[in-house]
């Protein structure tokens, strides 16, 4: 039994991790929107996202005369199984450029 909770217990910290990540993503991305849509450098923008996400983390900026934006995609391993598989996590956000 006793094995059994260990397990479980290890995959409810690993979602616990993921679900961390992913609010990250959504925080750096909507704060990497906003400075992008103020005409920041684009690769400043994508140095603060990955400053407040994980070091690793895929940022696409597009920016157009109309909107700006950012996709932020992490891997997310457990520190206690790296050769477990990796969680995919991303998020998006949209903010108006400004002219």
């Amino acid at each position: 039994m006793l094995p059994a909770l260990i397990v479980v217990l290890a995959a409810a910290l690993w979602a616990i991790q993921a679900v961390s990540a992913q609010l990250e993503c959504v925080d750096a991305a909507r704060a990497a929107a906003r400075a992008a849509a103020r005409g920041e450098p684009l690769d400043q923008v994508r140095d603060v996202a990955r400053s407040a996400t994980h070091p690793d983390a895929q940022v696409d900026v597009t920016r157009d005369t109309e909107t700006t934006k950012v996709q932020i995609t992490v891997q997310v391993r457990p520190a206690w199984g790296s050769s477990l598989p990796a969680v995919r996590v991303s998020a998006s956000a949209t903010a108006d450029t400004e002219s």
